[in-house]
């Protein structure tokens, strides 16, 4: 038997195609389950492979959906669980919680593929959302867009959108403004992004 914690390479569970490797810097995309309506989802199907993070990002920066994620108790929850194992199952570059979606920006860890990293995070603040009161029923949607980082340059022009995409959604005036992202923990820090 396969040990699930074996990295895949290219696979697919039928949607999205994703790329996992021990050391691959990854833009990870996960959303709530309420925040892009079937419409939209049909939609999607059909646009080309490069167009679907795009207008998926469109529709999830309009606030569609419960955007659960605007309760601050659960946002620090799933910016807490991204941050927790950062250094021993992946190291976290860059992150964002919006009200409907959660950017990171990861390196994957030897022994952790990314499906198994994405699976604890949105099973943990399921759980903990659910226990809140906050959701019932599917909080998170079942599958995550994975973008893999070819080289350092598109790895920091990532890192910018990620940190920008409060601001491009008119949540907030600056990056740093944002109370879960990194760009907020940096500034905070004092310190500066490395890849």
């Amino acid at each position: 038997m396969k040990d699930a914690r074996n990295h895949a390479g290219w696979r697919t569970r039928g949607y999205l195609p994703h790329w996992d490797a021990a050391d691959a810097v990854q833009h990870v995309v996960f959303r709530l389950a309420d925040s892009l309506p079937a419409t939209v989802l049909a939609d999607l199907e059909f646009a080309p492979v490069e167009l679907r993070l795009e207008r998926a990002e469109a529709t999830l920066d309009q606030g569609v959906g419960g955007c659960a994620l605007r309760d601050p108790r659960l946002a620090g929850l799933v910016d807490d669980a991204l941050r927790h194992f950062d250094g021993v199952r992946y190291r976290l570059f860059a992150w964002c919680v919006m009200p409907t979606h959660v950017h990171a920006l990861i390196a994957e860890v030897e022994g952790w593929p990314v499906a198994n990293v994405v699976h604890s995070w949105k099973s943990f603040t399921a759980h903990k959302a659910n226990a809140i009161g906050r959701a019932r029923g599917a909080f998170w949607a079942r599958e995550y867009f994975d973008r893999w980082m070819r080289d350092d340059s598109q790895a920091e022009t990532t890192r910018a959108y990620i940190e920008f995409n409060p601001v491009a959604a008119g949540l907030c005036a600056r990056p740093e403004d944002w109370a879960w992202s990194s760009a907020r923990c940096r500034r905070d820090a004092g310190a500066t992004w490395q890849s």
